[in-house]
């Protein structure tokens, strides 16, 4: 893992891919024994948790049903603090157990207003899963079921997740170089 430079600015190596992908295994194997028989949807959240998703799918044995919502609440390296529902939900949940899978989870306003908008879909129960979880980020009271990674509020892009639309495809998680 070398640095890396988008629109001028330095990203270092923070997480590599093999410490992801063991961690993503760790998460799938929880998953499988807590929804074992049950009727699940996973319910990705795009752009960023695409990468995290197919990992999590890559390894996950159970059957399950896959959806995703796209939602965009940041601008450039700040969270804007507004939701922008881009393409909503169009799936029946009354018969599922959701997994709502998130890149990161940072301010905390984007996964409620999602986790808002499938309980009004009456589904049968609702968790989350993020690859990232920035607590000392947070605006609301609110923890993630599953947690890839607890990481200080410092801006990261790779797997999945980007700076203006760039880094998404690093398979390693690089950090803002201080």
């Amino acid at each position: 893992m070398n640095e890396i430079s988008i629109h001028g600015k330095i990203f270092i190596p923070y997480i590599p891919f093999d410490k992801i992908e063991e961690r993503t295994k760790s998460i799938t194997k929880d998953l499988e024994k807590e929804y074992k028989g049950k009727n699940v949807m996973f319910l990705g959240i795009l752009n960023g948790a695409f990468m995290f998703m197919s990992e999590l799918m890559r390894h996950y044995e159970n059957a399950c049903k896959i959806s995703f919502v796209k939602v965009s609440s940041y601008h450039g390296m700040e969270s804007a603090g507004k939701i922008h529902e881009l393409i909503g939900l169009n799936e029946d949940l009354s018969d599922y157990d959701v997994i709502i899978v998130e890149d990161i989870i940072d301010t905390g306003l984007t996964i409620i207003s999602i986790i808002d908008a499938v309980k009004k879909l009456n589904a049968k129960s609702v968790a989350t899963a993020t690859l990232l979880f920035k607590k000392e980020a947070l605006k609301i009271d609110f923890t993630p079921d599953y947690i890839g990674f607890e990481i200080p509020n410092r801006f990261v892009l790779g797997f999945g997740l980007d700076y203006d639309g760039l880094g998404r495809n690093h398979k390693d998680i690089y950090q803002l170089k201080p």
